[in-house]
């Protein structure tokens, strides 16, 4: 929790605020016992009734500023602890959405999830906790005793058993529940992982007639959460009745007490009355406090959780300015580069080399593992190259500020992405400023006008959240036109085509023409159709270039390229591309 105290930097005078009300109010609570002993010594005992009146006005003058202390004061505590909430969420939110994929490896995407909802709400209610007990019940606590000790010493010794009973109990409920906390975040973890892997392949499940499966796997950890869950609940409920034993406990002690040395002296009993006020108030502040602290442990283990998340080292570092002047002609080269996965044995790229010139196409091709769409991955920085260079316009890609360039780059992955919003909306992601013109331009270019236009909305029309309004192609199409309204200098097409037909997709590629004419194109493709017409194909296999040229130039000196070639096309249309390429 300590760690997150940085988040109410913004805040302090607010709290100070809360700190002095709080005084206010515990200082005109705890004058309300002593006089109540001085109406009863001092004006029922002797029979002043101007003196009893005189002291309830100021009585419930008292009560009226404590009240109105108390409610200023709730009313800050929540709004701090809303705004520290707010605080820790965008943090949060901001630290994930600038970690590059190689940072994110440790956590799932339920657990950013949780970690950014659930994790953030129970900080958030023992930050609330905190700014209205914290400083209320010791206040209480320490003059409440004092007091007590100076109304009626003979009965001092009753706060001390009370005190050691409800500190005794609360560490033993503590000790029991801590450790339940930690298994209880991971199996919310699960339980979101679980569902959102449900909703995402719910199409696969029905298909595959595996609903019982899946509801057994969810059921199986539902009952594991459930049952931990009854389990804490069931430490911590006796934590109430306990204190409301040790509580009555006390004013049954204070009550035949104090009748007893009424006996002796009947003034003592407005002594007596005070003192088992500032018992009930000490214990109500051990209440509090034991409340505060079983709540603690679980906020400690969510902010924990949200503090591995802010502390994650960023792997790859950004210039704050790019450094140098990047070339006017776009360009992508690429210098001997490896790459491997943190920990691995075996590099997935081995000594890279090509360069990408602006107005052509470079294609890459390979079988499954090859190494493709990781190549492309290290253009924008998605991950860094383990050795070697990237030179984006002439420029190192280590040299750039973010914002540069990226920029720079329009890229379009292998599964369309939409974001909830309208079409609109999703083609002007990366262009904001664009207008209705170039929207419409980059759809037109994209063969998504046809089913745009279709719409009755148009380009008003809504898309949900992932697109699962609208089919693969179309994803990939509006996915295409967001890339070229960007107009970047480098066009990434990572086998953006796959969902597309082969009229669709000879059309597209058409139409792309002039507008990548001076861009550098980079191309991953499956179907070797898609590139035949690239100005330069890379052939990968095992992360290493076993190939580079035309598709003519490839089909006469690459194995690698021709057995591709040869699982794509019948032997007949084999035979007659490598008639073409040899004549």
């Amino acid at each position: 929790m300590l760690k997150l105290f940085k988040f109410l930097k913004p805040y302090w005078w607010q709290i100070a605020i809360l700190f002095v009300l709080t005084c206010v109010q515990v200082y005109t609570t705890l004058q309300l016992p002593a006089l109540t002993a001085d109406i009863i010594n001092n004006g029922i005992v002797s029979g002043e009734v101007d003196y009893i009146l005189m002291v309830g006005r100021n009585m419930i003058l008292l009560a009226l500023l404590s009240a109105l202390c108390s409610l200023i004061s709730s009313y800050l505590s929540a709004k701090i602890g809303a705004d520290f909430a707010k605080e820790v969420r965008a943090a949060i939110f901001q630290k994930i959405i600038n970690l590059n994929l190689t940072d994110m490896k440790d956590f799932s995407t339920a657990s950013l999830t949780n970690r950014t909802t659930n994790d953030v709400n129970q900080v958030q209610q023992t930050m609330m906790m905190m700014l209205s007990m914290l400083i209320r019940a010791p206040l209480f606590c320490v003059i409440s005793i004092i007091m007590a000790l100076q109304t009626a010493p003979d009965m001092s010794w009753i706060i001390v058993v009370g005190v050691v009973a409800i500190l005794g109990s609360t560490i033993s409920i503590m000790a029991f529940v801590i450790p339940k906390f930690r298994i209880f975040q991971k199996l919310l973890d699960k339980i979101t992982s679980i569902t959102r892997e449900s909703l995402t392949g719910l199409r696969v499940i029905r298909a595959f007639n595996n609903e019982k499966m899946e509801e057994r796997k969810f059921e199986r950890t539902n009952n594991t959460l459930t049952k931990l869950i009854i389990f804490i609940d069931k430490i911590m409920k006796l934590e109430n009745p306990i204190i409301n034993f040790v509580m009555n406990g006390a004013t049954l002690l204070c009550t035949y007490i104090g009748i007893t040395l009424l006996t002796k002296d009947f003034a003592y009993l407005g002594n007596m009355s005070a003192f088992a006020q500032y018992v009930t108030h000490v214990m109500m502040s051990f209440l509090m406090l034991s409340m505060f602290f079983v709540m603690l442990p679980r906020a400690n283990v969510s902010a924990n959780r949200i503090d591995e998340v802010l502390k994650t080292p960023e792997r790859i570092k950004w210039r704050k300015e790019t450094r140098g002047v990047p070339s006017s002609t776009p360009s992508v080269e690429f210098k001997n580069v490896d790459f491997s996965y943190e920990g691995a044995e075996e590099k997935v790229l081995e000594n890279v080399s090509f360069t990408a010139k602006a107005g052509e196409t470079t294609a890459f091709i390979g079988s499954t593992g090859s190494g493709k769409s990781t190549l492309i991955n290290l253009v924008p920085r998605f991950y860094e190259a383990t050795a070697g260079e990237i030179l984006i316009n002439g420029i190192d890609i280590r040299d750039y500020k973010k914002e540069d360039l990226m920029s720079k780059i329009g890229l379009v992955p292998q599964r369309g992405l939409l974001f909830s919003g309208t079409i609109k909306s999703n083609i002007k992601f990366g262009a904001p400023n664009a207008t209705d013109e170039e929207v419409k331009y980059a759809a037109r270019i994209a063969q998504a006008t046809n089913f745009i236009e279709k719409l009755p909305n148009g380009y008003d029309s809504h898309i949900a959240q992932g697109g699962t309004n609208v089919s693969g192609g179309q994803k990939q199409r509006l996915s295409i036109a967001r890339a070229i309204c960007k107009n970047p200098d480098i066009f990434i097409f990572d086998d953006s085509f796959s969902a597309l037909d082969m009229k669709t997709d000879a059309k597209l590629r058409a139409a792309l023409k002039p507008v990548t004419n001076t861009a550098v194109t980079l191309m991953v493709a499956q179907r070797v159709s898609t590139i035949k017409d690239a100005d330069q194909i890379i052939v990968l296999d095992s992360g290493k270039v076993a190939g580079k040229g035309t598709h003519k130039e490839l089909l006469k000196k690459s194995k690698v390229y021709q057995s591709i070639v040869k699982s794509q096309l019948s032997d007949e249309e084999f035979k007659r591309e490598m008639e073409e390429a040899h004549a």
